[in-house]
Order: structure tokens, then sequence, then C-alpha cells
């Protein structure tokens, strides 16, 4: 069993590995124009497409956790048909936001409490790139189809791809142009598409045998597609409460000034870095899940689930001591800025907490998907929110902006209480009644 989970998560771990350095790139090359506002421009930004794309997770969450399903009950078919829905919808959802990005971007600012040089920065890479809708999300698709299809190299190949191009790309065009922030926004459009054609090129590759399956006017038809939408909505439900916390920290983070602001996205970014380890093997729990659950193998399931957890454990241990070596180092990599990297020491000690906070809820999540235990996700998520804005407000007069970094640890522990006191009935009884 072990085997077969490393052979799921080493490959997730290997194209995550990229993703946080890309995110810090983009820091340092925000750094490098000249201000602090540039920086915070990124952040505001990156927070204005998660408010767009994290809404959208459940195209790659519940097209995963269905199709690993269908994988494990042998029935292509039904593979074929969650990818084709899933398709269906990425698309169309990414013309609605192509339709609405004006008016998307000026509510936003309306609420957001920034200076005018972010808000004009931050604007002028939205409209750039924002043109990556539809292979953003497609991408997604793909993404989840593939690790429900127990197939990790895939989506590895194309998250490297997309990761080292956009790296390259914004880095050249941003530094060495004149477009500055907006060479940012290119690189990361130009990176979407490249992602995309390799991920279609990729199923051709290995699943071609599987056209025979697909038909758009089956698939697609909206008394079919209602099944899907209903499944999948307490998944939106949940990725809007994530979103809120998300972008909750970012936008309190504001409240405190641009450098505080700054610190708080580089800091989140150094503890997404751990977390990108550890969703690897969250992603092999994913696939591991809906196969044992679809086959309706509880044995395997309860031995997959019990090793996931090891392997979590581990990751979260060992990523503390990285941070606690190395922590003062990365700051400095990411921000080149003496005044950022002074303000932000002081929150380095939730470098070595958040890991073993963490590991337990995104474990569950990873399993609790591949069960398409939707409706105990969105309430583990319900609460987190309520974890998150309860504990900010409540101490922020007492400890300032640490405020921050404290609701969110309390919004990971709510998560993982709730998923931990349901995980018997959603993912042992429920699936094989």
């Amino acid at each position: 069993m072990n085997r077969r989970i490393l052979k799921l998560a080493v490959p997730s771990i290997l194209a995550n590995i990229t993703v946080p350095l890309v995110g810090m790139v983009d820091l340092a090359v925000a750094g490098r124009l000249g201000s602090v506002a540039a920086i915070g421009a990124i952040a505001i930004g990156s927070m204005l497409f998660d408010l767009l794309y994290w809404n959208m997770g459940f195209l790659r969450i519940g097209t995963g956790g269905i199709t690993a399903q269908a994988y494990g009950r042998r029935d292509l078919q039904g593979t074929v048909t969650a990818f084709t829905q899933g398709l269906a919808t990425a698309l169309g959802v990414a013309l609605f936001i192509w339709l609405i990005q004006y008016f998307f971007v000026e509510a936003a600012f309306f609420f957001l409490d920034t200076s005018p040089e972010v808000a004009s920065l931050a604007r002028n890479y939205f409209y750039v790139r924002i043109w990556a809708a539809p292979a953003t999300l497609s991408l997604y698709v793909f993404k989840g189809w593939f690790i429900g299809m127990q197939n990790t190299v895939s989506p590895m190949a194309v998250d490297i791809t997309v990761n080292v191009v956009n790296l390259v790309a914004s880095w050249v065009l941003a530094l060495y142009t004149p477009l500055g922030m907006v060479g940012v926004a290119l690189g990361t459009v130009i990176a979407q598409y490249s992602g995309l054609a390799l991920a279609s090129g990729l199923f051709l590759r290995y699943y071609r045998k599987l056209l025979r399956y697909f038909s758009w006017r089956r698939d697609v038809r909206l008394r079919d597609m209602r099944r899907y939408f209903v499944l999948n909505g307490n998944l939106f439900l949940r990725s809007l409460c994530m979103l809120a916390v998300y972008t909750g920290f970012t936008a309190l983070s504001a409240r405190f000034g641009d450098t505080l602001l700054a610190v708080g996205s580089i800091v989140m970014k150094l503890l997404m870095f751990y977390s990108y380890f550890l969703d690897g093997f969250a992603y092999a729990g994913e696939a591991l899940a809906g196969k044992y659950i679809g086959a309706r193998d509880k044995a395997s399931l309860s031995k997959a689930v019990r090793l996931l957890f090891v392997w979590s454990l581990v990751i979260g241990i060992f990523s503390t001591f990285v941070y606690g070596w190395g922590g003062r180092a990365m700051l400095g990599w990411v921000a080149d800025n003496e005044a950022v990297v002074q303000a932000a020491e002081p929150f380095l000690i939730w470098l070595l907490l958040m890991p073993l906070l963490s590991s337990a809820a995104f474990m569950w999540d990873g399993i609790f998907i591949g069960a398409t235990a939707a409706t105990a996700i969105r309430n583990s998520m319900v609460w987190s929110v309520v974890a998150f804005f309860g504990v900010f407000f409540a101490v922020e007069g007492l400890v300032g902006s640490q405020a921050l970094f404290l609701a969110y640890a309390a919004h990971l522990l709510a998560r993982a209480i709730y998923l931990t006191a349901t995980a018997r009935r959603e993912i042992f009884i429920r699936p094989f009644a």
C-alpha cells in the first residue's frame, strides 16, 4: 500500500514544488520593480483571481471524486461523462467571467481598502491575466480527471510545464521589457495556454481509446447535468467558504498598511510551500479513497487512510524542521526589501506551528473528496469560517496583526476537528450502505 501511495503522491509533490516557487518569483519580481506597492498589487491581484477561481474548485475536486469512483467500478463511460460535464462547465464559466470582468473589479475595489498606487497596479495586472480564464478552468478539470484515473504523472507534467513557463515568461517580460507588472500577468496567460495544449496532448496520447465514449449531446443535456450540479453544489459552497478565509486574510492584512499587507502575503506564500508537499498525499488519498469505495473494498480503504495519516505526520515534522532552520533565509530571498524582512520577523513562529496544526485538515480533505462526502466537506468549511473571523475580531485588539495568524490557525483546527468527528460515518459507513 505504501508503494501505491508514493506512486500517486510523489509526482504530485514534484509538480507542487514549482507552484510556491512561482508565487515567490512573482513577489520577488514585484519587489524588484521598485516599491512596496508592487508587492501589495501582486497580493491584491492574486486575491481577485482567488475570488473568481476558488469558487470553481469543484471543477477539480468534484471531477476527481466522481471519476475515481467510476474507475473503481470499472465504468469507463462514467469516467468520460465526468470529464465531459466538467469541461462544458469550465468553458461556460470562463465565458461568464469574461462578460462580468469590469463589474467584478469595480465591485471588489469598492470594498478593498488599498492605496491608489496599489489599486492601479492591481487593475493592470487583472485585465491582462483574465484572458487565461478558459485555460485555467479547463486545467482544473483535466487535473481532477487524471487524478481520478489514478494518474498523477500527467498532471505533474502539466503543472511543471505551466509553472516553469510562468516563472520564465513573467521574469523576462516584467524585468527585461517595458511591461513591468503587465509582464507578470502576460507570463501567466502564456503559461496557462501552454499547459492546456500539453494536457490535451497527454489525453490523446494515453486515453485515445476512450474517445468512443464521448457524446457532447448526451452528456451535457440539462437533465444529465442536473445531477452533476447537485453533487457539486456543496463543493461550490465549500469553495466559497475557503475563499472567504483566504481573501479575508488578505483584505484584513490591508487594514494594517502596505508593509504588513506585503508581510502577510509573503509569510502565507512560505506556508503554502509546506502545504503543497502535503497536497501530494492528499491527492493520493483522493484517488485511493474513490477507487476503493467504487470497488467496495473497505479493508484496503481502511489501510490506505491509516498509512496516509502516518505520511502526513512525517511531512509535518519535517516541514517544521526546515522552517526552523531556513525560514529567515527564505524570507530574505522572497522580499528584497529590508523593511519588509524586519517587519515579517515577528511572524516567523507561525512557520513552525502551522505544519502540525494543518496536517489532519489537509489529509481529511483529500479522503473526503474521494468519498464525494460533499455535505461534510461543506459543513467543515462553514465552521472554519466562523472560527477564522470569530477569533480575529476577538483578539485583534489584544495582539494586533498577529490576530491574522491566530485566526488562520483556528480555521485549520475547526476543519480538522469536524472532519475527524464525522469520518467514520462519511468514509466507512455511508458509501458502503
